[in-house]
């Protein structure tokens, strides 16, 4: 990841917000570039902000990615690393960064292409209320999934068909239906579009998004009891393409552990979204980056 993430044009996105002097006088900010290390192996390693300082002091490895040595300075605090963390938040970021890695991607020559992904998976929250408010958060909410209930929110991705690239990111309470957020997640210039039945009857939405667009959502197969084997088959074609998006919710969620909500609020558990789905990406092309 050293090698291949644009660390100049991430650096460029975040500079506008970020201090070049400390307030109230004092020693300078630490480096830019170095703070983006630090927060990028929070995502990568799902790590709180007193734990990624731990873990810079235990880790040679990460303190090498970081750029730290120990006998000429310490590890930012975690009180460093929170504000800079609520710095990228407050200012929504998050999209500028996707942004910024997309645009570095397409440099290289790995494009959005004219195909999308559409899909959603549920990401689960904290349902105890042992906490200072003695509530649940309010911006979470419950749904069921087959025969289980799952309290949290909803990450909606719109993934191109070739490249498996995300281009689009929305969170939403879990029990907002899936198709309520497919006009958001197309870019506008699709010729297909690809989903599973929880988008199906939505070719109107999906041309007035995206008028170009053929609408290859899966169709119910099942009537009555009764299986339309023919579209049954036709389902099993679509399905070729729309599984692509599930490596991109396994590297989300079991690589990089975003299974769980570590904030309270959409708003910032939208911008943690948006940046792991800009890192996700490199880790998806990363051997044709470093074979570049």
């Amino acid at each position: 990841m050293d090698q291949i993430i644009p660390w100049p044009e991430l650096a460029a996105a975040v500079q506008t917000v970020y201090p070049k002097i400390r307030e109230n006088g004092g020693r300078p900010p630490i480096p830019l570039e170095r703070m983006l290390r630090i927060y990028f192996l929070q995502l990568w390693f799902n790590l709180s902000d007193p734990a990624v300082e731990e873990a810079l002091y235990d880790s040679v490895a990460m303190r090498n990615f970081v750029g730290i040595d120990l006998g000429v300075e310490g590890a930012p605090d975690e009180t460093t690393i929170c504000k800079f963390r609520h710095l990228l938040e407050r200012h929504r970021l998050g999209k500028v960064l996707l942004t910024a890695v997309n645009d570095h991607l397409r440099r290289s020559g790995i494009k959005i292409t004219k195909g999308t992904i559409v899909d959603a998976t549920i990401i689960g929250a904290p349902s105890s209320t042992k906490n200072q408010d003695g509530e649940r958060d309010p911006e979470m909410h419950q749904t069921a999934k087959g025969q289980q209930w799952y309290f949290g929110m909803k990450a909606h991705v719109g993934v191109d068909s070739r490249t498996k690239l995300i281009h689009t990111v929305l969170a939403s309470a879990a029990n907002v239906h899936d198709r309520e957020a497919l006009p958001y997640l197309l870019h506008g210039n699709e010729t297909r579009v690809w989903g599973d039945q929880g988008y199906q009857g939505q070719t109107a939405v999906i041309h007035a998004r995206a008028p170009k667009a053929k609408d290859f959502t899966n169709r119910r197969y099942r009537h009555h009891g009764r299986i339309n084997e023919v579209e049954k088959a036709k389902n099993r074609n679509k399905s070729r393409v729309r599984a692509k998006v599930e490596h991109v919710f396994g590297v989300i969620k079991n690589i990089f552990g975003f299974r769980k909500t570590r904030y309270r609020g959409l708003a910032k558990n939208l911008h943690r979204l948006e940046v792991t789905a800009a890192l996700a990406n490199l880790y998806i092309v990363r051997r044709r980056l470093l074979t570049a």
